[in-house]
């Protein structure tokens, strides 16, 4: 059983060998030259420490985007594997009729899935786990000094976590195909139902898995300045990019909206009244004006944030919980194919 899947699967198991030894390449290549780019840049820290916040703007400038890209396609793979490899493994024999001849042999119908499931499953997951092994080396020097490591694209393509998608885009795109039993519909269904699944995950669940610890900020002038922006005052975290003091690296989750020392929320009058103040000579700029205007009202908001040590608590629940939905569907579907399929 074990060798005539290998005889169906080898076409695709060479398309991800080659695929893998291209990445593999390129991922060298950029690793080595962001960690010259590294040393360059604490080097001119060691030497001139005023030259440090420019350097890391640039050494950050000059990687950011492509290893965004790059954590972007690597949380593609998963797609790929369920799409290409899950769906049509069980909905192509169940739609030419193939699956009897192997029902006729010695071989029954859950050993039969069985065997298909976790022979391609441990096979997606070592091609996403050495592609991610492999992002994660390369990207290290950058992650340590950006600190960054929980932002949602950054997540999902660092160290144990692609394992977990790989292997639950696979199962759920082999009970798709075992559901729908024609290939072109289950491929469909697959892909987005995963995709749907990857943007609902991060965003709903992830900030839940541990509860996370509360802070408050005082709003300064400075603090103001070096958020990334602002929204509507009345309504929802009107902050981003606000470091916790004490805890470098945190993933702040949640952040409330400017709350005056009464504990109110400060309304949209007073928020419109400092933005439409008149500009401070030699101030910097409008928004320099309305952030002075507004610390003079001693705001704060309530930050909701997880430190940097719970990183790999957050990569381990949420493969965990991964394996587990890919455990129950592959319970599902052996319940399937034995009950229900003919």
């Amino acid at each position: 059983m074990i060798w005539l899947t290998w005889r169906q699967f080898r076409v695709q198991a060479l398309v991800a060998a080659v695929a893998l030894a291209v990445i593999a390449a390129y991922l060298v290549y950029l690793g080595t030259d962001i960690r010259d780019a590294h040393d360059a840049y604490r080097a001119r820290c060691a030497s001139r420490p005023a030259d440090c916040p420019p350097a890391l703007a640039q050494f950050r400038g000059d990687y950011e985007s492509t290893l965004l890209f790059l954590a972007a396609g690597l949380q593609l793979i998963p797609v790929v594997i369920g799409t290409f490899w899950g769906a049509p493994l069980i909905a192509r024999e169940l739609e030419t009729g193939t699956h009897r001849l192997v029902w006729n042999q010695s071989v029954t119908r859950r050993r039969w899935l069985a065997v298909k499931l976790a022979f391609l499953a441990l096979a997606g997951a070592a091609l996403t786990g050495a592609a991610a092994a492999l992002l994660t080396w390369a990207a290290r020097p950058f992650d340590e000094a950006t600190e960054d490591r929980f932002s949602t694209i950054v997540f999902g393509a660092r160290d144990i976590a692609p394992i977990g998608y790989a292997v639950l885009a696979f199962t759920l795109g082999t009970v798709v195909g075992l559901l729908v039993r024609r290939t072109l519909p289950a491929m469909a269904v697959t892909g987005v139902a995963f995709i749907v699944l990857q943007f609902v995950f991060p965003n709903m669940v992830r900030p839940h898995l541990l509860p996370p610890e509360k802070t408050t900020l005082r709003m300064t002038a400075q603090a103001i300045n070096g958020a990334q922006n602002m929204g509507s005052i009345t309504g929802g975290a009107v902050v981003h990019g606000l470091a916790v003091p004490g805890s470098p690296g945190a993933w702040v989750s949640d952040i409330s909206p400017f709350r005056t020392a009464d504990g109110r929320t400060l309304s949209g009058a007073k928020f419109d009244e400092c933005l439409n103040s008149p500009r401070r000579t030699g101030a910097g700029g409008r928004f320099g004006d309305t952030a002075v205007c507004l610390a003079r009202m001693n705001l704060h908001v309530d930050v909701a944030y997880q430190p940097k040590s719970r990183y790999w608590a957050f990569q381990g629940l949420e493969t965990a919980a991964y394996l587990l939905l890919a455990g129950v569907l592959t319970v599902f579907g052996l319940w399937r194919v034995r009950h229900r399929v003919s």
